[in-house]
């Protein structure tokens, strides 16, 4: 789920999401250097039954002055990897080193 305030605690996603169903855990995910709310959290329901009533109770609807985006958890995306590795300078093409051994 997204557009969370930022002052939204784990508590407070446990209390409003319990009028949908059961719910088995929240996630409330957070930056790594700050510690502050990204915006964003996972909530688990007991039940696909459970998880499919909150999506249609809550999805778009005002919760602490903000309209939630409520969907289903979908697997993270693959990003390409960045920097690393060898990189640099590979040399001329083959033929054309001018430090190539002349005879």
């Amino acid at each position: 789920m997204g557009n969370l305030p930022f002052t939204t605690t784990e508590n407070d996603l446990q209390d409003h999401f319990a009028q949908a169903g059961a719910v088995a855990g929240v996630n409330i995910m957070q930056d790594r250097a700050t510690g502050r709310s990204r915006g964003f959290a996972f909530v688990e329901m007991a039940s696909q039954e459970d998880a499919t009533k909150a999506i249609s109770m809550f999805h778009g609807k005002d919760f602490q002055g903000r309209a939630l985006t409520v969907n289903e958890a979908r697997p993270r995306e693959e990003r390409p990897q960045m920097g690393g590795g060898s990189g640099g300078y590979r040399g001329a093409r083959g033929g054309d080193n001018p430090y190539q051994d002349r005879q």
